[in-house]
């Protein structure tokens, strides 16, 4: 399956503390199939990578974040949940009550990058993959004490399952002073 659109925006890349994040304003991931079964009541997991590389498109990152997200929806409430299920225990989160460009929000924004990760003299393309988990998948995925970050990566490096959705976006060329720059003078006002 070809990778879903995701209209004429562009992948926005900045700073924010010691982290690179991404976010794409209308990335509308719940929808479809996905939001289907969230409303008929299943729970429904995206996992999402974020990788740094010094070429568009190439196969060897320089730094990376993978995650897999679960999510529900209250249908009384008509609110998503969204847990991120993490390595250790101290990286697993949740948070309730959302709308769902919140819920898509919040999944983008805990995919971010350590800034000490990043080539500080050299560009750097930035690319976000974020898919629908296939059920064939999680076998192996998650385990005692969390996630398995080996097989989320063996998945990233192989092609989307039949009617699995999938949300795809580069962007570059990147340098470290500009989002310095840009960070210091977004907390100017």
């Amino acid at each position: 399956m070809l990778p879903v659109s995701l209209r004429a925006q562009d992948l926005a890349v900045h700073l924010d503390g010691d982290y690179l994040r991404v976010s794409l304003p209308h990335i509308d991931f719940l929808q479809g199939r996905p939001l289907d079964r969230l409303k008929d009541g299943a729970s429904v997991a995206f996992i999402g990578q974020v990788t740094v590389t010094m070429t568009p498109n190439s196969l060897s990152p320089v730094a990376r974040a993978v995650a897999r997200f679960a999510l529900s929806y209250d249908i009384w409430d008509e609110h998503f949940s969204v847990a991120k299920i993490g390595q250790t225990p101290d990286s697993r989160r949740s948070v309730s009550h959302l709308s769902a460009q919140q819920a898509e929000t919040w999944c983008l924004d805990n995919l971010g990058i350590d800034r000490s990760q990043l080539p500080a003299d050299k560009p750097f393309y930035v690319q976000l993959d974020l898919r629908a988990e296939d059920p064939k998948d999680q076998l192996g995925i998650i385990g005692e004490p969390g996630i398995n970050i080996t097989r989320l990566i063996e998945i990233f490096g192989r092609p989307t399952r039949g009617a699995q959705p999938r949300w795809l976006k580069n962007s570059g060329p990147w340098r470290l002073d500009d989002l310095k720059k840009s960070e210091i003078k977004g907390a100017r006002g």
